[in-house]
């Protein structure tokens, strides 16, 4: 992908999904589809398994509080970051950069969500902090307040001696399944561009059958997976 829309460009987006998120919250457990093909969601992360479940209370695109929980998302993608801390250094360029690109996710079926060990009420004020001042203002991306560290803990990005996250990234397809796990260290941030990349590489591997090299990004060939097949790309890339 060459351009990304930014959230400025498209307001709508994050009024859609933050009325999507209130409406999702209201339904009850029981009314939940059974998916004959995934597997029981386990207390703990592995990629190709059911992400481990939560329910944290969260600060959505309007500034309500409410619960979120990751049966909210199934029918779409998800991009679930969990940092380190609010009103830090690199936390901030983190957030409001996805939130900055959610129309590029939403392109995609592809929501985004933020998580921290800090309470709701912490997420809420650093909302209210403009950017230049070091805050991230009113994003649209609903901030989970994880207080009880089970989620971070449940995900495998705990610190359990600061009681803080790793920088956990993880993409969830549609059907509630881990597809891609990345974990850095505090220190270093991540890459909005290469995370709409992996999006679009899981979201055209699903829909064509074929598998994404390395650098793919759309619009590139792409491989079939057979041994016969597969020529067709090797000998386009001598």
């Amino acid at each position: 992908m060459s351009s990304f829309k930014r959230v400025s460009d498209c307001e709508a987006v994050s009024v859609t999904l933050t009325k999507k998120l209130k409406i999702t919250a209201a339904i009850s457990t029981s009314d939940k589809e059974s998916d004959p093909v995934a597997q029981p969601a386990s207390n703990r992360c592995v990629v190709g398994r059911p992400a481990p479940e939560f329910a944290a209370p969260a600060v959505l695109a309007d500034g309500s509080i409410t619960t979120v929980t990751l049966s909210q998302f199934k029918g779409q993608y998800l991009v679930l970051l969990f940092y380190p801390a609010d009103f830090t250094f690199v936390c901030p360029t983190e957030i409001t950069s996805f939130s900055d690109h959610i129309a590029s996710f939403a392109e995609l079926n592809c929501a985004v969500a933020v998580c921290s060990t800090d309470s709701e009420y912490a997420h809420y004020n650093w909302r209210q902090q403009a950017r230049k001042d070091g805050g991230v203002g009113p994003v649209a991306v609903p901030m989970l307040a994880d207080r009880t560290m089970e989620m971070s803990r449940s995900y495998g990005v705990l610190n359990e001696d600061e009681g803080r996250a790793f920088r956990g990234l993880f993409v969830i397809d549609p059907k509630q399944v881990v597809r891609i796990a990345v974990v850095n260290d505090m220190p270093v941030g991540r890459s909005v561009e290469e995370t709409l990349r992996l999006v679009s590489a899981l979201k055209f591997t699903e829909e064509n059958g074929q598998v994404c090299p390395a650098n793919w990004k759309a619009g590139d060939m792409a491989i079939n997976p057979d041994i016969a097949r597969s020529k067709a790309f090797f000998k386009s890339s001598d």
